[in-house]
């Protein structure tokens, strides 16, 4: 018996261990970024840097506000375009689609999350953009290269469909299958069904869900990359070239370091991202709380 309690005790110390260990290299890659930001913070105030939109590494100015709204912009067009196709998607396979379908149609969408972000970027490349500057942008401005905010942020919500409909599709199946048959007792229909009783249930998986999506498409790089334009500018509009954080990491980071103070901008941008992609799961975090309150 004390040998039993022995082992729980220890099993219990390893995880503790490992939790900790999870949480302090976390701390670990904040002071590491913000040790590497040290001497631009100390030439300048962040206030400046992220109220700047002035991007002039040659003259010491390093105005981070465009790739700010850049990585802001790129990401929330993604949203738009995948959050209701995905949603839509995920509930006809929970409700609606025969077992073959779903046989079919799922390995398919496993096999999105499993191809390269560059094989999305060439394919952006050759379709999207061509697209766009052809046959989109002529309708509503001039003209347009197709490299464009537009272009990243459908290349991303491509991305991130996969992850939005698997989350959500688990998220449907939890849902009591005794709940859907109560509804079908009292004579609603299957949409009714749907709408006031299983999207309701579900509600909190799929705030969840999006919140893991966004976080996912913050962070992304090479696709976007190839396809936003990369000019450092707060996009007016779809069809400007944009600069997400990310972006400007990957591009630049070990070709750009012999320009004084470039790499420790480099590293405050790299921060940046990290305190956004933070601050966004941790307001989520509050407001999903706060729905699970209502719920139960």
């Amino acid at each position: 018996m004390n040998l039993r309690l022995a082992k729980d005790k220890t099993i219990k110390g390893v995880f503790l261990t490992l939790t900790l260990l999870s949480l302090f290299i976390v701390v670990l890659i904040i002071v590491g970024l913000y040790h590497k930001s040290g001497p631009i913070l100390e030439k300048n105030s962040l206030w400046s840097m992220l109220s700047s939109d002035v991007w002039r590494p040659f003259k010491g100015k390093f105005g981070f506000l465009p790739f700010i709204m850049g990585t802001l912009y790129v990401t929330l067009v993604a949203i738009v375009i995948a959050l209701p196709l995905s949603l839509f998607t995920s509930i006809y396979l929970s409700e609606y689609a025969h077992k073959r379908v779903k046989q079919i149609l799922n390995p398919l969408v496993d096999l999105l999350s499993g191809i390269p972000p560059v094989v999305y970027g060439v394919w952006g490349v050759l379709v999207v953009v061509p697209f766009i500057q052809d046959h989109l942008a002529p309708h509503f401005i001039d003209y347009s290269s197709g490299y464009s905010t537009l272009a990243g942020g459908i290349i991303l919500a491509i991305m991130i469909f996969p992850l939005i409909i698997n989350i959500l599709g688990e998220v449907f199946s939890t849902v009591p299958q005794g709940l859907r048959e109560a509804s079908f007792s009292i004579g609603a229909t299957k949409w009714q069904t749907v709408k006031f009783v299983v999207l309701k249930k579900a509600k909190p998986g799929i705030v969840a869900a999006i919140v893991l999506a966004i976080s996912r498409a913050f962070g992304e790089t090479i696709a976007v990359l190839m396809v936003c334009g990369n000019i450092p500018q707060t996009p007016h509009s779809l069809f400007d070239g944009s600069y997400p954080l990310p972006a400007l990491i990957a591009n630049n980071y070990g070709e750009m370091l012999s320009i004084p103070m470039y790499d420790s901008a480099l590293m405050l941008a790299a921060l940046i991202l990290f305190v956004i992609i933070f601050l966004f799961n941790a307001i989520s975090r509050y407001i999903l709380m706060r729905l699970e309150r209502r719920l139960n």
